[in-house]
């Protein structure tokens, strides 16, 4: 039935192009697309929420939000029900990497394609979605590490290094945190002494550096944060403690939103390492090309740079979230 709808929508708009069906038909046949979101956890978040709302509105599709409120129970329900509503494409960001396998192939047997949208899923059969679009999160943890060792290159004592990791079992957080250890790794001077979540929130991540403080106390060279929200309540905690963030502790995160780069231009933050929210206009032209009939590329990629502070006051302008 779903492919039979595609197929027709498809038929109609070719004939439309024809001349032999009147558009105002077309525009009845208005596209449908379930988004389950994980919550409103960061800057990030929201922005990448509003990008995909605004987006759809642009495209003239008609969206179904569901905020899970970081719960993937509340996902697959969501999910289940896009499903029951016979929507045209299913698009989520997974809160966490497993547990998807049961709902995704409820999608497929109701022949309904998913994009799965800033995360990814860790199921063997990939045929269970039609892509996976967003961020290299391995590649950010990268260029964290090769930042940092480019930084420190000429130091001899140990660089003793605290990390915040991401919500458990998301992908942003394994792969993060894969890419940095990756890095640091070749020179054994870096040392992870305390990594453990702050949940990608800024109350979290100012508790848990607190607790990193009281443990590691002036032994802390380096903070990694996996998110700016994580790394902006960190430099709180780092403050009330009577220091100086970015220049008694070296502080990295990832995102580069405005947040980052305001804390920047305050001298409280080193480097961010960018990770673009504003997903939903090339949301919006897959879902429509799968719509059409057409193949999408399985992995499509987005492109960032990084923002070391020194910058900061120059690119703040140009930033839209």
């Amino acid at each position: 039935m779903k492919l039979q709808r595609r197929t027709l929508f498809a038929a109609m708009a070719a004939a439309s192009l024809a001349g032999t069906w009147p558009l105002s038909v077309l525009a009845q046949k208005k596209i449908v697309l379930g988004f389950s979101q994980i919550g409103a956890e960061s800057e990030w978040r929201t922005a990448n929420s509003e990008s995909i709302k605004s987006a759809a509105k642009e495209a003239g599709i008609e969206l179904k939000f569901s905020d899970a409120q970081q719960k993937q129970e509340n996902q697959i329900k969501a999910i289940r029900s896009f499903i029951a509503q016979k929507v045209d494409v299913i698009a989520f960001s997974p809160v966490v990497e497993s547990g998807w396998g049961t709902v995704l192939r409820e999608a497929k047997a109701a022949k309904i394609p998913v994009i799965l949208s800033d995360r990814a899923v860790d199921e063997k059969d990939d045929s269970l979605w039609v892509s996976f679009m967003g961020s290299d999160f391995v590649e950010e943890g990268r260029r964290a590490g090769r930042w940092l060792v480019d930084k420190m290159k000429g130091q001899t004592g140990t660089v003793n290094i605290v990390e915040l990791q991401g919500t458990v079992g998301s992908a942003p957080a394994i792969d993060r945190k894969k890419g940095f250890e990756e890095i640091i790794k070749a020179d054994p001077k870096f040392k992870v002494i305390r990594s453990q979540t702050g949940d990608f929130t800024r109350a979290k991540g100012k508790e848990v550096m607190e607790a990193f403080l009281k443990a590691e106390g002036k032994k802390i060279n380096v903070l990694y944060a996996h998110n700016d929200d994580m790394a902006i309540g960190a430099i709180q905690a780092i403050e009330e403690a009577g220091m100086k963030p970015a220049k008694d502790i070296t502080i990295i995160s990832i995102d580069a939103v405005k947040g980052a780069f305001e804390a920047m231009i305050a001298g409280k933050l080193n480097v961010s390492v960018e990770c673009s929210p504003l997903l939903g206009p090339q949301l919006m032209n897959a879902v429509k090309d799968l719509v059409a009939g057409k193949t999408i590329p399985k992995r499509i990629v987005t492109e960032e740079g990084i923002f070391p502070m020194e910058v900061a006051a120059k690119e703040f302008p140009k930033r839209k979230y």
